[in-house]
């Protein structure tokens, strides 16, 4: 059994390691880390999950982003599940709880770079007017909600004064 609950600014470092866990040792050099670069996580999306002797097993980080001339929208990632923990359901539980957070936040627009086939089930769809910065591949550029006229490239989120 696992409990969510929103990822306080003592978990950071139990959650960084989990990352570097669960990813390549060069995730910093993916394009969505530049985007994520000095802009803060919407922290009331950030999501933790421990099991019962309040191990942490997964997580889960929601950013603001801007796309093409104005189009604001977040972006999910990154999102793991502890080795040990995987294959029983965490994942789509953080991906579900994190997707109605965001509705309820007022966010109608959720993108992230994954696969087509796991992120699915939960709507996501190929978006193919939206491009992520260089090298990720168009084929993994994924969105959740109403991305109906919206175009452009991803860029860092600024907040409009």
């Amino acid at each position: 059994m696992f409990h969510l609950r929103r990822e306080e600014p003592d978990d950071r470092w139990e959650v960084e390691a989990l990352f570097d866990l669960c990813f390549a040792p060069g995730r910093m050099a993916l394009s969505s880390y530049r985007l994520r670069d000095g802009v803060p996580p919407m922290r009331d999306l950030c999501l933790v999950a421990h099991d019962s002797d309040e191990i942490l097993a997964g997580a889960v980080r929601f950013w603001p982003v801007r796309v093409g001339q104005g189009a604001d929208a977040l972006l999910l990632g990154p999102i793991a599940v502890h080795p040990t923990r995987q294959g029983e359901g965490l994942g789509a539980r953080l991906v579900q709880t994190g997707l109605k957070a965001a509705c309820a936040a007022d966010w109608n627009r959720v993108l992230l770079v994954g696969d087509a086939p796991y992120y699915g089930r939960f709507g996501f769809r190929r978006l193919n007017t939206v491009r992520m910065p260089p090298p990720t591949s168009p084929d993994r550029v994924l969105g959740h909600g109403a991305w109906n006229g919206v175009s452009g490239t991803v860029m860092p989120w600024r907040h409009q004064a």
